[in-house]
């Protein structure tokens, strides 16, 4: 919930009674600058025993934020448990939206021989994004399949595993960014055959949530430098974790 706007919360109570129709239980991580300018949200979080949540005390980088959810998760559920690693945006827009029924027959549909199993954007939801964001996303998916012979997302938006399996790998985990996704696969590949499932309803998420014009808004975030640096940030170190696994010392 990392929410500086105050976009976030709106759409989480929205979306809440279908949440819990879904979903055992919904682990959630608010960090401190949320925390600060949006108490009444953030207590809000606490009036409901469906949600568990990590309130950071102290501000901490993405990478961070993610392994205090994941420890969380992890050691709360049984180790059979299936659980949704995901993102707020991705899935209010997937129950808000024309995928709503696609998503939760999805989410029913899993089955535990299945895990871990990544939901990966098609060649449809890939579409409505950014050409920008495709290209240089797609250059981890493209590294992979040449140093492994698979042909993962790296930045997966939506994951599903069980609980045992994330907590296996959790103590490794060392990476701080947004790479901390990649990391994740790629330790999980060493325990586990995965599993991936194209599915439309990870189309881009942005013009809903920001009420804007998705074709003029994919125009501009397309003539974006700033736009191309960000998903280097995350792409460029995902590379490295990809070039120190396949030489056998990968973190």
């Amino acid at each position: 919930m990392n929410d500086p706007a105050g976009l976030m919360f709106p759409h989480l109570k929205a979306i809440t009674p279908q949440l819990k129709k879904t979903f055992a239980r919904a682990f959630v991580s608010v960090p401190l600058a949320t925390r600060e300018k949006y108490p009444a949200a953030v207590a809000w979080l606490g009036t409901d025993d469906f949600f568990q949540s990590v309130l950071h005390e102290t501000h901490v980088t993405v990478g961070q934020d993610f392994l205090a959810l994941y420890h969380a998760a992890a050691r709360a559920c049984p180790p059979e448990q299936i659980l949704h690693l995901g993102f707020i945006d991705r899935v209010a827009f997937a129950l808000q939206s024309a995928h709503a029924e696609a998503f939760l027959a999805d989410v029913a549909s899993l089955r535990p021989a299945e895990m871990p199993l990544i939901f990966q954007r098609s060649r449809a939801a890939w579409a409505t994004h950014p050409d920008n964001y495709h290209t240089i996303e797609s250059m981890a998916t493209q590294v992979g399949s040449f140093l492994f012979g698979e042909e993962y997302d790296f930045g997966w938006c939506h994951l599903a595993l069980q609980a045992g399996q994330l907590g296996r790998v959790l103590p490794s985990m060392r990476s701080r960014d947004l790479s901390v996704v990649a990391e994740l696969v790629l330790l999980l590949r060493r325990e586990f055959e995965i599993h991936a499932r194209d599915v439309d309803w990870l189309a881009w998420e942005d013009p809903f949530i920001l009420s804007r014009d998705p074709g003029e808004l994919k125009a501009e975030r397309e003539g974006s430098p700033d736009e191309v640096r960000k998903r280097l940030s995350y792409v460029i170190p995902t590379l490295q974790l990809l070039d120190a696994a396949a030489a056998g010392n990968g973190k």
